[in-house]
């Protein structure tokens, strides 16, 4: 195809839209067409599409800014293919924010394939984060936020498959793998026992396995991983069937599921069944979805990392902006997410100086790799000190954590460092005469009782003690608008619950979902904005008027005094009284 674009930055000289009528007219401009239009549509990446298509051969592609914004619109609105098409061809509104000033079929119509080849370029080639990409930075600049102060968050999201028992998984994998073998080697697919494929492909046995009773649960699941191993070493030497992605889905439920031994008596191989605990999260939840993976605390599918601004000045009422989001499996820990996020804020040009987390992200190895790149990570420490009651935040250490003190005031008789790990030596007597030793984290040695521990307990200490202030409990009250913004964003686009499948295919929904987050925000702030413009602009000439009048209405009555009185004296301080 031809490549096709439009000038959308030059002005009409005509109004296309004129014939709304002020009313209309005045409801799309409050919306988020009008920034959409006039801001985020001309700076859409499409020479990013370039390698894609033909710059003078072939028939013109439909308007790629359009197309751009369809991508857009469709994710910020959870419309299906169908709602999307039926949305480009018919609403006033749609038309307004991609500019489509024609009325022709061929302006605003686009069929089905259009947009799923749309959606095909920008998923495989990741160029759905180019987009999110220029669509913050722009609406970063004409907001002027200020991104110094963010947080972060993630939210659990659901791809469209289903949630599979253990019988289910093996059920479906191993389903899968015959129909595609029947479809591209039906002359290898023959060579299976027809009893055995039956129990698989035909409806009255696959019903079998969905009334297992749970007694007899892990029969069945030995009787699965058999088949299972059957069909993994009767295809193994044939590169055809090995290199079928059905296939490796086989290799990899054996390899996370089950466990293959060598059997003395019959000389063969054993097969075994892992128990749940051995199965790791990252296993394979779906043959459908094979990238999605597994949290104990929120089960199957992927979750999205979002950064955030935020403000903590009360009469500042600056807009929140999600400064990036990564979509990643539920195995992955949110201890892992926060460098990436920093990183990634920096190279936009958009990075934090103070980041709010909770907990998981707020781990001592997090906090000095992040202290490295210039952000301070507020965020309570995970887990608690010690079971003792005594902890080392109980004693009196110095700024180059040496202890000066034990809680009940004893200093040490000595004290050391070597590379990063400390000792306090306390005098033998002294502890044994202490009421309070059984329950304090010193242990007795020969020479003494000894403290023991490393430079990372020294702050993590500290920032327990940091926690209890107000100054802390006051930056960090305000992490909780973050969960405001993930109800949010699921509430409007519909994030939680998508129709794709496979990590890239969620990601580029949950992306440009969070762009339709940040163009319903900037359309809410620019109407309040102007909204508090506007009524200044009608109070204050109403009040300069009121002024105006009372002035004339004081100097109208001051002159009617001078007329009835004679002495000025009397005039003047009438007139005064009459001022104040």
């Amino acid at each position: 195809f031809m490549i096709y674009t439009k000038d959308h930055k030059t002005v009409n000289i005509f109004d296309p839209f004129n014939y709304l009528g002020p009313k209309r007219k005045s409801l799309i401009e409050n919306s988020w067409a009008k920034i959409f239009r006039d801001e985020i549509l001309p700076e859409l990446p499409v020479h990013k599409l370039q390698p894609f298509y033909h710059s003078s051969r072939g028939a013109p592609t439909k308007e790629l800014y359009a197309m751009l914004g369809l991508m857009i619109l469709q994710q910020m609105h959870d419309f299906t293919d169908e709602e999307a098409v039926d949305e480009y061809a018919f609403n006033i509104k749609w038309h307004y924010a991609m500019n489509i000033t024609s009325d022709s079929d061929r302006d605003t119509y686009i069929s089905p394939k259009t947009l799923w080849m749309m959606r095909d370029i920008l998923t495989k080639n990741d160029l759905y984060t180019d987009v999110f990409d220029s669509v913050t930075e722009k609406l970063a600049r004409l907001l002027k936020v200020d991104t110094t102060l963010q947080r972060y968050d993630s939210r659990h999201i659901y791809s469209n498959m289903r949630h599979l028992g253990r019988i289910r998984l093996f059920v479906a994998t191993i389903k899968k793998f015959l129909v595609n073998l029947k479809r591209h080697h039906g002359e290898l697919f023959d060579g299976l026992e027809k009893e055995q494929v039956d129990r698989y492909i035909s409806k009255k046995g696959e019903s079998l396995f969905s009334m297992v009773k749970p007694s007899e649960s892990e029969k069945t699941l030995e009787s699965l991983s058999e088949d299972l191993f059957f069909l993994i070493e009767r295809f193994k030497g044939k590169n055809e069937v090995a290199s079928m992605s059905s296939y490796k889905l086989l290799a990899r439920l054996m390899k996370e599921q089950c466990i293959v031994e060598d059997d003395i008596t019959t000389k063969g191989k054993k097969i075994s069944v892992k128990p749940n605990k051995e199965v790791p999260s990252d296993s394979l939840q779906n043959p459908s979805d094979p990238d999605a993976g597994y949290s104990g605390h929120k089960g199957k599918g992927y979750q999205v990392q979002v950064a955030e601004t935020y403000s903590n000045n009360k009469e500042d009422n600056s807009i929140s902006l999600i400064t990036h989001v990564q979509v990643e499996s539920a195995d992955k820990s949110d201890a892992n997410a926060l460098i990436p996020l920093i990183d990634a804020t920096q190279d936009k040009g958009l990075g934090p100086e103070e980041v709010l987390a909770d907990s998981l992200y707020g781990g001592d190895e997090n906090c000095e790799k992040a202290k490295e790149l210039g952000v301070e990570v507020i965020s309570p420490v995970m887990g608690r000190s010690s079971n003792k009651e005594i902890n080392l935040g109980n004693f009196d250490l110095s700024e180059d954590g040496t202890v000066k003190n034990c809680p009940e005031g004893k200093e040490p008789v000595k004290t050391g460092k070597k590379k990063n790990r400390y000792t306090a030596t306390f005098d033998i007597q002294c502890c044994k005469e202490c009421d309070r030793v059984r329950v304090c984290l010193v242990k007795s040695g020969k020479r003494g009782y000894y403290l023991r521990y490393k430079e990372k307990d020294v702050r993590v200490a500290k920032r327990r003690i940091h926690e209890q202030t107000p100054e802390f409990q006051d930056k960090y009250r305000y992490r909780a608008g973050v969960e405001a913004t993930m109800s949010y964003y699921d509430r409007k686009t519909g994030v939680k619950r998508l129709r794709v499948r496979g990590l890239k295919a969620v990601s580029f929904s949950a992306t440009l979902k969070a762009i339709g987050v940040n163009l319903f925000r900037a359309a809410a702030f620019k109407n309040n904005e102007s909204g508090y413009k506007d009524s200044l602009k009608q109070v204050v000439p109403a009040f300069i008027d009121r002024i105006y009048n009372l002035k004339e209405q004081f100097l109208s009555a001051a002159m009617k005094i001078r007329k009835i009185s004679g002495s000025s004296l009397t005039n003047y301080r009438f007139e005064m009284k009459l001022a104040v």
